[in-house]
């Protein structure tokens, strides 16, 4: 510290001891007055000087130190200030303001208060600039706008149909998904209902989804929560989940091609697996084999028609003479849509040739 800085600190020491001096004569005399002594006795004015005395040295003390740490924080100031761009001043400025508005307001009632009132008023003063300050400085780089359509994206509501897919297992286990997935309570319920059918393929599905939903709140990398929904439970699924999804501010993740329309109409963000797939899928897939059921007649004649399990629907020519048995296939083609994936295959004891 220069000899300048060295003689301002001994001279605002000084201030401080007078200050210290005349408040303690000050609060002294009060409280004599108060209780009814008398003021010119020898015992009232030693009290007084004593008093004053005491004021005055313990400010004397605490006033170098005071003195020490403002000169040091004005130049952490000083140094903040130099850092600062002039948005980040403007917003220091805005918070210091707010903050000195709420004290004044709060500082009408407490300068009423005699002795400490004005002591008080300079501590709120300091505290809420202090504050404002604080806050606005936090939350500088704050966008509202931003801020709120990230929220909107941050957490993903799960349908029936992609928690049955499979799909999203393997996505939450790549780290590609971040935020909370949800899975509304009527959805579980959904998929309980789907596992408890009498339809064998219908069962599978249902406790396919139940296994997938399972396996993500045990591995995946994401938090998955079952939320209860404030719902009408007497309309249908898909419109309960979109209006599940505008009240948590979340997007949709979903294979459904209609509730995907749906809730794109009505400002619903959504996240279609199949749109990735088809987005991801490799330039060819032919000539693998697989075994399937068939369990129907396709739309041309002799086709028939199986599913694997994620539900996609397996289309073979010349099968349906093995309907209700399970047969080895080989794909041909695979057809991938917004709606889903259809795979076209022929007997494996049947003459073929794969499309090229």
């Amino acid at each position: 510290m220069s000899g300048v800085g060295l003689m301002l600190e001994k001279a605002m020491k000084y201030a401080f001891a007078v200050v210290g001096a005349v408040t303690g004569l000050t609060v002294t005399r009060f409280v004599l007055q108060t209780t009814g002594a008398n003021l010119t006795s020898f015992i009232s004015l030693g009290i007084m000087v004593a008093a004053s005395v005491a004021f005055g040295a313990v400010m004397l003390f605490f006033g170098g130190k005071a003195v020490r740490y403002a000169a040091e924080s004005m130049e952490k100031v000083e140094k903040i200030l130099h850092s600062l761009t002039l948005y980040e001043l403007m917003i220091c400025v805005v918070g210091l303001i707010s903050g000195l508005i709420v004290a004044n307001l709060l500082s009408i009632a407490l300068i009423r208060i005699q002795i400490i009132g004005i002591p008080l008023t300079i501590l709120v003063n300091v505290l809420f600039g202090s504050l404002g300050v604080y806050l606005a400085m936090s939350k500088r780089y704050e966008n509202i706008m931003e801020e709120k359509k990230r929220r909107i994206h941050h957490c993903k509501v799960l349908d029936t149909s992609v928690i049955i897919d499979g799909r999203i297992l393997d996505i939450s286990r790549t780290g590609f998904l971040e935020g909370e997935l949800i899975v509304p309570d009527f959805i579980l319920e959904e998929l309980r209902h789907l596992a408890d059918s009498h339809d064998d393929l219908i069962r599978t599905k249902g406790r396919r989804g139940l296994d997938v939903l399972n396996s993500l709140k045990k591995d995946a990398p994401v938090q998955v929560r079952i939320a209860k929904s404030k719902a009408d439970p007497s309309i249908e699924v898909d419109e309960r989940l979109m209006h599940f999804a505008k009240e948590e501010k979340a997007c949709i993740i979903t294979n459904d091609y209609n509730l995907n329309k749906v809730a794109s109409i009505s400002g619903i963000s959504i996240l279609n697996i199949n749109d990735l797939s088809n987005a991801l899928k490799p330039l060819a897939v032919t000539g693998e084999e697989m075994t399937v059921k068939i369990v129907r007649e396709g739309k041309e004649v002799g086709q028939g028609v199986g599913y694997l399990d994620d539900g996609t629907m397996v289309v073979v020519d010349g099968a349906l003479k093995y309907k209700g048995s399970e047969v080895g296939v080989v794909v041909t083609s695979v057809l991938q849509t917004s709606a889903g994936r259809m795979v076209f295959a022929k007997h494996k004891t049947s003459d073929y040739s794969v499309a090229e």
